[in-house]
């Protein structure tokens, strides 16, 4: 078995805004492994790695790929515990190849049509004008659930946008989680946990920034909205790093990116952890291309996870590939008589 890997840069329609900055592109690098003797013939897989977030995004990816396509040109096994999103694109290829080079990683009913994956509608940061129109939007196409980024406008405008939304859609008609991505300070969070339960917010993702593992565990006991983990959980390669951060945070929910905490053998481990301690959990892209995005919504579906999930829909990007995978409202759905499209794949600068 070979492997051959190749950079490619998705482009922004329009400019993402989180509490990190603007984001106007998004590299990421395709993974595909083969048979030598029938290079035509291909598993694909997608490391997707996110700068400012993947711990292992810096001058020495590359090299790592390059150590991973010697190993297994050699069959010698490579440590990707610090290299999670790497762990990603290789289990993919290796699925994707083991089941035949059809796109097929995961497969279960969602793979032949027959279940659907109910997701939340995701909402960029913008001026508020432009947020409000974006949540009107996304109730217009049917979405029950909606995630909020907030943190990065002003805290007042903020709350008047969720209020505004309230006043319209009760919990009942419409779910609200929010996304702080650490954008609180422990000055401010619980005033403003306290101010977001009473409008009724299913949840806030990382309210403070990741690596204050103590001050999210009192933040945990202390809020009356439920705590999600997110960067939270990135970095941590081992079982004893996650079961340690799950019992001194005890968060409410963990929010599952396969690129970021693992791979899918990572999430998986998560996921078993989280279910032993009565902790709940959803499954999220994170900007992956739609090779990604596909494999994630069938790992998702063969999980059985409950609830709308974070998963994209690749629409945000002008040079996205084509699955099988597409959104119908609020369902991402596969459909089985679209074959997947391997030629796409062929003009990328592959490092074999």
């Amino acid at each position: 078995m070979r492997l051959a890997f190749a950079p490619y840069l998705l482009h922004f329609k329009q400019p993402g805004g989180t509490s990190r900055g603007i984001m106007t592109e998004k590299p990421t690098f395709l993974v595909k492994v083969f048979d030598e003797n029938d290079p035509d013939h291909f598993g694909i897989g997608e490391a997707a790695v996110f700068p400012g977030l993947s711990p292992e995004a810096d001058g020495n990816y590359v090299w790592k790929l390059t150590e991973v396509l010697a190993n297994v040109a050699i069959g010698k096994p490579t440590d990707l515990s610090r290299h999670s999103s790497i762990q990603f694109g290789l289990e993919q290829a290796i699925l994707d190849f083991s089941n035949g080079c059809n796109g097929i990683y995961f497969p279960s009913d969602f793979t032949i049509g027959k279940s659907q994956i109910e997701i939340n509608g995701l909402v960029w940061m913008g001026n508020f004008d432009e947020m409000i129109s974006r949540i009107d939007e996304k109730v217009r196409n049917g979405f029950k659930c909606l995630k909020l980024k907030i943190g990065a406008i002003d805290w007042k405008k903020e709350i008047e946008m969720i209020e505004y939304v309230r006043s319209h859609y009760s919990s009942r008609q419409l779910m609200i989680r929010v996304d702080a991505n650490g954008g609180f300070s422990m000055e401010n969070a619980l005033p403003r946990l306290r101010r977001l339960a009473r409008l009724d917010i299913h949840s806030i993702e990382q309210p403070i920034p990741a690596g204050h593992p103590e001050l999210m565990a009192f933040l945990c006991a202390e809020s009356p909205l439920p705590i999600a983990l997110d960067e939270e959980l990135i970095g941590k390669g081992t079982i004893e790093e996650r079961m340690h951060t799950l019992d001194l945070i005890k968060p409410a929910f963990i929010i599952l990116k396969p690129a970021l905490c693992g791979g899918f053998s990572g999430g998986t481990e998560w996921i078993s952890l989280a279910r032993e301690r009565g902790i709940g959990w959803w499954i999220t892209s994170a900007l992956e291309s739609n090779v990604g995005l596909n494999a994630i919504a069938q790992w998702t579906a063969s999980m059985q996870a409950e609830g709308p999930q974070g998963l994209g829909t690749g629409g945000v990007f002008t040079d996205n590939f084509i699955t099988p995978v597409s959104l119908d409202k609020d369902q991402l759905s596969f459909n089985p008589s679209e074959k997947f499209n391997y030629d796409q794949f062929k003009d990328l600068k592959w490092h074999c």
